[in-house]
């Protein structure tokens, strides 16, 4: 191995980001998939460009990605997770809201991961034992803050937990409305953005074990050092599933009673 697997994913996430970068404002071909939801031609190209970087290094690993599927034998117990383009309704509408997410999982671990952010010209990146944020080739650490109490609510379903739990319930919620203010981006690189300390917190319901969408962002917000747990404040990928990632114990703690006023009142 010529390149070591932090480079690797900083390296696939950044080829990805130049080809959104590039497509951006064009005429674009929309490609129907399911219940409203469609990819596009930079979806599909930023995608191959990602793959072209990981098989030119590392051809025996699996890979998992959004518009493609399941690609080669996994043997090696290696797979990667590929979201070319998450927010692809934003960028269709012409919306720099969006992000490319390269993750690495060995085993049930996810070991690198990168967020890009192909407008801003950031990369936050973690090799499991830290979190930073890339800029111009310089490197700076990321530092989970909840002073700014903007919380991002994922409002797209799938809502599996639905009987008893909504993330858009939060929006009349009024201890939630005394405690924080609400954001709707629409995209992952909300979750890289707690992990920077720009979003106090990120709540979304769903199943999101080998989730192409949310692996790099969950994993940067673990090595940040955030608070991870499911919707019920369970270990992640147990339980009712879903996501509270907060940058510290007294958010996520008001966050988890909030969701679990929503149970109780529907009880």
């Amino acid at each position: 191995m010529s390149i070591n697997d932090r480079d690797l994913v900083i390296e696939a996430a950044a080829a990805g980001a130049a080809v959104v970068r590039s497509h951006y404002g064009a005429s674009l071909t929309r490609f129907e998939k399911s219940a409203g939801d469609f990819a596009t031609t930079a979806d599909i190209e930023a995608e191959k460009a990602i793959l072209d970087v990981l098989r030119a290094a590392r051809p025996d690993d699996q890979v998992l990605a959004e518009e493609s599927g399941r690609t080669g034998t996994g043997g090696n117990g290696r797979t990667w997770l590929v979201d070319p383009l998450c927010g692809t309704l934003n960028y269709a509408v012409r919306n720099m809201l969006v992000s490319v997410n390269v993750a690495l999982r060995t085993g049930t671990r996810v070991v690198v991961a990168a967020s890009a952010d192909p407008f801003a010209d950031e990369v936050f990146w973690t090799d499991g034992a830290g979190a930073n944020v890339r800029r111009g080739g310089v490197d700076e650490p990321l530092a989970p803050s909840a002073e700014s109490r903007l919380v991002d609510l994922n409002l797209d379903p799938p809502f599996p937990n639905e009987r008893v739990f909504r993330a858009a319930r939060l929006l009349a919620d009024q201890g939630f409305i005394e405690r924080f203010r609400p954001r709707v981006v629409s995209t992952t690189l909300a979750v890289a953005w707690v992990a920077a300390g720009r979003r106090a917190a990120y709540v979304t319901d769903g199943h999101l074990r080998d989730s192409v969408h949310f692996a790099a962002g969950i994993a940067l917000c673990e090595a940040a050092g955030c608070v991870v747990t499911g919707i019920d404040g369970q270990p992640l990928h147990t339980g009712a599933g879903g996501l509270v990632v907060a940058a510290d114990e007294q958010t996520h703690a008001t966050l988890l009673a909030l969701v679990e006023s929503q149970r109780a009142g529907l009880g």
